[in-house]
């Protein structure tokens, strides 16, 4: 699994698991707007990407749905 995603989408991957973690919940896009500074369009096609390569699942018109596909040992250190 390793090598499947780019550097940056690791740290989308990384959050996701650390912020679901810690919070018993997954983000919202606002939490991945605030936390990697950028704006809306870029999170949301971030999210498509990694929906599209299979490397997340959501459950479509649910908010905080995101769950990974991707084991922990796969996964970057969040930067």
């Amino acid at each position: 699994m390793t090598n499947k995603f780019t550097p940056k989408q690791g740290q989308y991957l990384a959050f996701i698991y650390y912020y679901t973690k810690l919070n018993r919940r997954p983000p919202a896009f606002k939490d991945f707007e605030i936390y990697f500074k950028t704006s809306p369009p870029t999170v949301n096609s971030m999210i498509k990407k990694l929906e599209e390569k299979g490397l997340i699942q959501k459950e479509k018109g649910m908010a905080r749905s995101i769950k990974l596909s991707v084991d922990k040992e796969d996964l970057p250190d969040l930067e």
